[in-house]
């Protein structure tokens, strides 16, 4: 079974950050305006709270959710948030991509045997996100597409990073 014991602080804090990465990533290839934000905020979140009362969820996957809402995922959203500051939105995206090829790297190399549904996770949260408002269009994005281009590029992206696709 692995779970945080398994990895060094460092690397436990990659992959807290990772979480945020995965919707990060989506919002900032095309952003949606207020409303759109607030839906794509309001899918990843959806993501975690669902992973947390899935019974059938791997056993990484929850420790990490457990720990998101301790100190120690709480010090790991202001780090990733210090890495964005006074960062242009592509910046905020390419980070993000970069924080996900790390993770990557870290649960291929100390838990092989989760990576796939670690990683499979990651982009179902990328993929929520990318589907949670529409972009384009007018008033709350009617008329707008459920998925940009952008997006499809950075989901994409999302999946070279993890090496899933």
């Amino acid at each position: 079974m692995t779970n945080k014991s398994n990895f060094t602080p460092a690397e436990w804090n990659v992959l807290l950050q990772s979480m945020i990465a995965a919707g990060t990533a989506v919002t900032a290839a095309e952003p949606s305006g207020l409303w759109g934000l607030l839906k794509e905020s309001f899918a990843g979140g959806t993501a975690l709270a669902k992973a947390n009362n899935d019974p059938g969820t791997n056993e990484l996957i929850k420790a990490l959710v457990a720990d998101f809402a301790s100190a120690e995922g709480s010090a790991a959203r202001d780090e990733l948030k210090n890495k964005f500051k006074n960062g242009k939105l592509t910046q905020v995206k390419d980070k993000c991509i970069e924080t996900l090829r790390e993770a990557a790297a870290i649960v291929d190399a100390k838990a092989p045997g989760d990576a796939a549904a670690y990683k499979g996770w990651l982009q179902q949260i990328s993929q929520h996100v990318a589907e949670a408002a529409n972009e384009g269009g007018g008033l709350f994005g009617v008329g707008g597409v459920p998925v940009s281009e952008a997006e499809k590029a950075t989901l994409s992206e999302i999946s070279k990073a993890l090496k899933a696709a």
